[in-house]
């Protein structure tokens, strides 16, 4: 069997089940996960292989954040010898670029969002590193992975090869039958709390209506935005970050997932957010925002409701009409986990990466 090494800098965030879950499917392909750095999540597991492991090797990690060159690499290559290497997101797919050239191992990179959008945006010495960085990460990968055609857009005006370039929905685990839950919440918000989620247009739409709200994940304006919920008098439980398993657990327990993405002040957006098809896949009704590559995800009166980004009245208003009415809650629900079904279904999409592995490996010979 051939091996994939799925290479993470930080090997793994809380946040980034996708990357798990999307490998852990892989039949045809044995993954072995590698990082820079472990973190300390849910997700983190004692076999991951990191390649600057204590506190020592800080110097050889900060020298191959400048010059994308590393005998700790090189030896971390020659140990797994794997037969392709698959990186997430554009900064990392530049770290172990090198290494891979080097080994000679055709070289995948999956691009998310904020790698080619706000990053290369960057102003000073830092955003011209990081388009050059960019630049070569584009030239030395067999084939670039979009996640959302917008994501593909964006690549190609950043300088990537068209013909490189594979839109490729990132799957998600799909239950065999949709749980049957009491509701215990009207709306449900899964992410991280920075400004590209929309946290605060919630909020704002919320304080027009009676619901009750359940908002999962954390970041630097979690703080932040409960006391905007206090001060607007929202009923929101703000749960903190929670394993998978428990957010599959609470999802099934709404009504409703709302998800207000926006372009943040800074450039920086979503490739199609996880959550969405998560909840799809339970069955739950969207409502969310024209933003990237959500419409790929969600049909607007069909799978859900989308309006346009940063308009509050309008997501309080779709969020209104579905609060409203169960039948419709009930009829977008099930169109929404058909959809997860035949488009975002974890193991029928991780068959397909593998047919995209099979492609790089035969484009080498």
């Amino acid at each position: 069997m051939p091996r994939v090494l799925v290479w993470r800098s930080a090997m793994l965030l809380g946040s980034e089940t996708f990357i798990r879950n999307q490998a852990d499917a892989l039949t045809r392909w044995q993954p072995v996960y590698a990082g820079a750095a472990k973190v300390d999540s849910v997700l983190a597991r004692d076999d991951d292989l990191i390649a600057f492991p204590t506190e020592a090797d800080r110097r050889a990690f900060l020298r191959l954040r400048l010059t994308g060159s590393s005998p700790h690499l090189h030896k971390l290559m020659a140990t797994v010898r794997p037969d392709l290497v698959h990186a997430h997101f554009g900064g990392d797919g530049w770290l172990v670029s090198g290494a891979a050239a080097g080994a000679r191992v055709p070289l995948v990179v999956t691009l998310h969002g904020h790698d080619v959008t706000r990053q290369p945006s960057s102003t000073g010495p830092k955003g011209v590193r990081y388009r050059r960085n960019l630049r070569t990460v584009f030239e030395r990968a067999r084939v670039l992975i979009a996640v959302s055609e917008v994501i593909r857009r964006k690549a190609i005006e950043r300088g990537a090869d068209p013909a490189k370039v594979r839109v490729h929905h990132t799957g998600v685990p799909v239950p065999a039958t949709v749980p049957s839950a009491p509701k215990q919440w009207d709306v449900a918000f899964v992410g991280r709390f920075v400004e590209k989620k929309g946290a605060d247009d919630l909020i704002a739409a919320l304080s027009t209506l009676r619901a009750k709200a359940l908002f999962i994940g954390d970041g630097p304006r979690f703080a932040e935005m409960q006391g905007y919920a206090r001060s607007l008098g929202v009923d929101a439980t703000f749960a903190g970050a929670k394993p998978a398993a428990e957010v599959y657990r609470l999802l099934a327990e709404s009504r409703v997932l709302a998800a207000p993405s926006r372009t943040a002040a800074d450039g920086d957006s979503e490739g199609l957010p996880t959550t969405i098809v998560e909840a799809m896949a339970l069955g739950l009704p969207v409502v969310a925002t024209h933003h990237s590559g959500i419409p790929e995800a969600v049909t607007d009166g069909v799978t859900g409701l989308l309006g346009p980004e940063s308009d509050r009245e309008a997501l309080a208003a779709n969020l209104r009409k579905l609060l409203a009415d169960p039948a419709l809650q009930a009829s977008m629900g099930a169109a929404a986990r058909s959809r997860a079904e035949s488009g975002f279904d974890v193991v029928r999409q991780s068959r397909r990466l593998e047919d995209i592995y099979d492609e790089a490996i035969a484009a080498r010979h």
